[in-house]
């Protein structure tokens, strides 16, 4: 509303500047119509409402003396906040039947904001409709329509509107606005409407905010067909986007990391936690650091054995173990070694999951700077529909941010 307010105050603002030019006026009633105009640029409302009452008080007036005098009187009445003066003058003009289309677009359009203003949204609607037909249409008065909606109830109406203009910034190569596609997940989820997930996504990827991360983290598991496994990516995700932060989601991650078979990725996340007061403190420190301790027990396990795994996973009949052990080095911080044995575990074939091998040769690409080059086309050739493509996608917007 802060903006169709603005746009309708600088409205009648810039009529009144021009509609006493528009007359041929006797001096009682021009001059002070003619000063009302030189107070309302200077934003003395009020005192030029008195200048049009000054006008008013001639006799004898006639119809165009009396049209231009109700015009500059809702001129200033709208900018002085007098939205009952507003809407007496301006229909009084719009009955006068001497308009332009532009004319009753602009009149119009601004008995529909004095009407919201008295929270009468029915004649207010009924003023935004008048305005549209006479040709009025940007995007304060899109603004007004989506409020007078909003105020209604009428989401089944806000959802079409928005949504319309979302599919036609998207036709014509724009990004949609972020007001639309706020507007519209919000009708979708106040009318329980599926399209609210698809929507959502469309917020993040146009406007990739910490907010909208965290809202299509926190629905992505639940998303039809996701695999429980990807759990830990959902929260590499919210550690790469800035989302992750709480104990839980800490203690989460580290406790998914080390049952993946990723120590060295877990004892990262222990210590991160630890650093940022998240774990080590309050009535579960004991808790924290036991797990800390079996993460770094974890780790030297690990460190100790990884030749021996990479060589095992090297003679195995397929690539499933050389996929796995590629990324137990992405985790090292050894990116290039990682992606050698993850293509060579692409290249033996054989693989339970290959749209999974390739999402983690796209990771791996993502922090190798020799391969960083080619991540993103890895990552747009993940298609699985099991969780896999939503989380290559995920990397792709944020390796391109």
């Amino acid at each position: 509303m802060t903006s169709a307010r603005a746009w309708a105050l600088a409205l009648v603002a810039a009529m009144a500047c021009t509609v006493v030019a528009a007359q041929t006026l006797r001096p009682e009633v021009g001059k002070p119509l003619q000063q009302a105009g030189e107070l309302l640029k200077a934003g003395k409302a009020k005192e030029a409402l008195a200048k049009v009452r000054e006008a008013d008080a001639a006799r004898n007036k006639n119809a165009a003396e009396q049209l231009t005098i109700e015009r500059m009187r809702g001129a200033a009445a709208q900018r002085a906040g007098d939205p009952a003066t507003t809407i007496q003058a301006f229909e009084a003009v719009m009955a006068g039947d001497k308009l332009s289309d532009a004319e009753m677009a602009q009149i119009a359009a601004s008995l529909a904001y004095a009407y919201t203003q008295t929270k009468d949204f029915a004649k207010a609607q009924v003023w935004l409709d008048k305005s549209r037909h006479a040709g009025g249409d940007n995007a304060q008065l899109q603004q007004l329509q989506a409020y007078l909606q909003s105020q209604t109830g009428d989401y089944a109406a806000i959802a079409r509107d928005a949504a319309a203009a979302v599919a036609a910034a998207e036709k014509a190569g724009r990004r949609p606005a972020e007001d639309d596609l706020l507007r519209l997940a919000d009708a979708y989820q106040r009318t329980h409407d599926p399209a609210y997930n698809a929507t959502l996504e469309k917020l993040l990827f146009n406007h990739p905010k910490k907010d909208y991360w965290a809202a299509y983290l926190t629905r992505l598991p639940r998303k039809s067909g996701f695999a429980d496994r990807y759990a830990l990516d959902v929260m590499r995700l919210k550690l790469a986007s800035g989302v992750l932060s709480s104990t839980d989601d800490y203690m989460e991650m580290t406790q998914l990391a080390l049952q993946a078979g990723y120590p060295a990725e877990a004892k990262k996340i222990v210590e991160r936690g630890f650093a940022s007061g998240a774990l080590g403190s309050g009535a579960e420190a004991a808790r924290h650091k036991r797990l800390r301790d079996l993460t770094l027990k974890q780790y030297a396990e690990s460190s100790a054995s990884l030749g021996t795994y990479a060589a095992e996973a090297a003679d195995a009949k397929d690539g499933n173990a050389l996929v796995h052990v590629g990324f137990v080095y992405v985790t090292r911080d050894d990116a290039d070694q990682g992606i050698v044995l993850i293509e060579q575990g692409l290249a033996k074939g054989g693989l339970k999951r290959p749209d999974e091998a390739r999402l983690r040769l796209g990771m791996a690409q993502l922090q190798s700077a020799k391969a960083r080059a080619q991540a993103v086309q890895t990552l747009r050739g993940v298609k699985g529909t099991d969780g896999s493509g939503d989380i290559a996608r995920l990397w792709v917007l944020l390796g391109n941010s």
